[in-house]
C-alpha cells in the first residue's frame, strides 16, 4: 500500500531532500514526540494533524511537509515511543535472564504509552526502534540450538504475553488488575459455588494473586529451555 511505502521511507528517513523553499524547522523525532504527548494525555483517538501542528506552533500545512498523514505519523509515534531496546549483551546469565528483562522492558513501555496497544495491532510499517528489540531477542537466544523460526516464536510468544498483560492493566482501574478480576469472579460465584465447584476452589487460593507476568514469563520460558535443552 502507498500508506505503508510512505510510512517505511520516513522511519527509515528516506525522505528525498527539497531542493526549493524554506530549510525545515521541524524534525520527524519531534514531530512525533508531540503526538506522543497527546496520546499519552488523551489516547490516540485524539491525534490529529491540527493538534499536533498547534503543539508545535505550525501550521497543519506546514506539517504535511514533513508527515503526509496520521498513518505515517502513527508509524512514527510506535517507533519512537518503543525507543531503543534494552542492552541484553550486559545482562549476565544466559539467554533466559535477557529474555525475561527483554520482556519486563517491554511492558514498561507499554505501561508509558498504552495508546501503542491499539496502534500496533494489524498490517504496518516497522520501523528501526522495533526491529531492534526483535533482534535483541533474537540474539539472546542465538547458539541455543534453537532454529531462526523457533527464535522468532519465542519473541512473538513473549511479546503476546506482555501485550495480554499491558491490556488487563489499561481496561481495569486499579494497580491490580488480577485482583480485580478475581474479586468480580469471587463477587460472581457467591451462592453458585455448587456450579463451579473447580473455579470456587481455586479462587479460594490466597496466594498467587497478581502475579499473571511472572508466572506466564516462568511458563514461557521453562518451555523454551526444555526445547534448548533437547537440542
Amino acid at each position: 500500500m502507498a500508506a505503508e511505502t510512505a510510512a517505511t521511507k520516513l522511519l527509515w528517513r528516506q525522505r528525498a531532500t527539497a531542493k526549493r523553499g524554506p530549510k525545515p524547522t521541524l524534525s520527524l523525532d519531534a514531530i512525533a514526540a508531540a503526538a506522543i504527548e497527546i496520546a499519552d494525555a488523551d489516547g490516540l483517538a485524539a491525534v490529529t494533524m491540527q493538534r499536533v501542528a498547534e503543539r508545535l506552533g505550525v501550521t497543519k500545512m506546514a506539517l504535511y511537509r514533513y508527515v503526509p498523514g496520521k498513518v505515517e505519523l502513527v508509524a512514527l509515534m510506535i517507533d519512537l515511543g518503543a525507543g531503543e531496546p534494552p542492552a541484553l549483551a550486559e545482562i549476565a546469565g544466559g539467554w533466559r535472564p535477557k529474555l525475561d528483562t527483554w520482556a519486563r522492558r517491554m511492558l514498561d513501555r507499554f505501561s508509558a504509552h498504552p495508546w501503542a496497544l491499539e496502534a500496533i495491532v494489524g498490517a504496518r510499517a516497522i520501523g528501526p526502534n522495533e526491529l531492534g528489540w526483535l533482534e535483541q531477542a533474537t540474539a539472546a537466544l542465538t547458539g541455543t540450538g534453537l532454529t531462526g523460526s523457533q527464535m522468532l516464536d519465542v519473541a512473538a510468544t513473549l511479546a503476546g504475553h506482555v501485550r495480554m498483560i499491558a491490556q488487563q492493566a489499561v481496561a481495569v482501574s486499579t494497580d491490580t488488575p488480577e485482583r480485580e478480576m478475581s474479586d468480580t469472579m469471587g463477587a460472581l460465584l457467591a451462592g453458585r459455588e455448587d456450579r463451579f465447584p473447580a473455579l470456587a476452589v481455586a479462587l479460594s487460593d490466597p496466594g498467587g494473586k497478581d502475579q499473571a507476568l511472572d508466572f506466564g514469563l516462568r511458563c514461557i520460558l521453562d518451555g523454551v529451555e526444555l526445547l534448548v535443552n533437547r537440542r
